[in-house]
């Protein structure tokens, strides 16, 4: 009775948008998978996935198209990383701003590569191509937005990946941009870019709006992470700094006379970019309290079924690794 019991104790024990996600992203490949078994590939990317030229009038795919991985190790590399993932934010946020954090993270990464294949179009008139030849799906824009939250949750966290290669945690997130990049210029584009616009999407959000739950000082609300460690010269190398800073100041204080960004009161002596009220000195007390509420779930964890977002990199790499393969142009 025990031994049939397990799989129900681990199922319980993983936050509800976790697994439902998994069990949608099981369902929709598999869906997908059946109708190009039946000859439907037309239709499936039609319906299913994110295609330029089809999206304005199939506007749900800029978000299911997640939970569509088009082959099996696509499938089987966003299950080893992905629902570990979320269970260890969910966790540690809750359900609802989990679940915000994946439409966020995909649907405005979707939006974002549907706009520039559209002016890609406007500017070559190639429809063929840029228009009918993307195909967008799966997971990539949320697995690097995850990786940016690790980032800025556990960055001096050592994993393993396939028990050999060491790297920190805040390393991760720019590996992936910069093979992303690479293969951007080899003419992989897509799905590659979605890559990119992933990363960007996923630090704005957890820079400026999401809510920190449990960390209102005084009464009051604040959002993101406005720290010098989460800046974003911070994930460049020194020499573009200076010219970082000074666009990042431009579009900061833009954004925020268009009331773009979410108020927060600001210490003078801290700069514009000051967390929470109290300046530097409350803001290493909220990073402090929130680097103590990290430990003590991932010990809570510990004792739970499942793995961890560490033990997962130290199993396998493959999620970062999906087969290199051209859009085949569907019209």
């Amino acid at each position: 009775m025990a031994v049939l019991s397990s799989p129900v104790v681990l199922i319980q024990s993983i936050p509800p948008v976790t697994r439902i996600f998994t069990a949608a992203t099981v369902l929709s490949s598999g869906v997908y998978g059946w109708l190009c078994w039946k000859g439907l590939t037309s239709e499936a990317n039609q319906y299913m996935t994110v295609v330029p030229g089809y999206a304005l009038f199939h506007p749900w795919t800029l978000v299911t198209s997640v939970f569509v991985e088009t082959t099996i190790f696509e499938l089987i590399a966003s299950m080893i990383f992905v629902p570990a993932s979320l269970k260890y934010l969910e966790r540690l946020w809750g359900s609802v701003e989990t679940l915000k954090f994946i439409l966020v993270s995909v649907g405005a990464s979707n939006i974002i590569a549907f706009a520039f294949n559209w002016l890609e179009f406007v500017a070559t008139g190639n429809a063929e191509l840029f228009l009918y030849g993307m195909n967008y799906h799966g997971q990539m824009a949320l697995q690097i937005a995850v990786l940016v939250a690790f980032t800025q949750l556990i960055p001096e966290h050592q994993v393993q990946v396939l028990g050999v290669i060491k790297a920190r945690v805040k390393t991760l997130p720019m590996a992936y941009l910069t093979l992303s990049t690479i293969l951007c210029f080899l003419g992989f584009q897509c799905p590659w870019i979605i890559i990119q616009f992933g990363w960007f999407v996923g630090w704005v959000y957890l820079r400026f709006y999401k809510k920190n739950t449990g960390d209102s000082v005084g009464g009051i609300d604040t959002y993101g992470d406005r720290s010098e460690t989460f800046s974003l010269i911070s994930w460049f190398p020194p020499f573009m700094h200076y010219p970082l800073t000074l666009l990042g100041n431009f579009v900061f204080s833009l954004a925020t006379r268009l009331h773009l960004i979410p108020s927060t009161s600001v210490d003078v002596e801290s700069g514009a970019y000051s967390q929470i009220p109290g300046g530097a000195r409350a803001e290493a007390e909220r990073r402090r309290a929130m680097a103590l509420k990290a430990l003590d779930q991932r010990l809570a964890n510990s004792s739970s079924p499942g793995f961890t977002f560490p033990s997962i990199l130290s199993l396998s790499s493959g999620w970062a690794f999906k087969p290199f393969y051209r859009c085949k142009k569907e019209r």
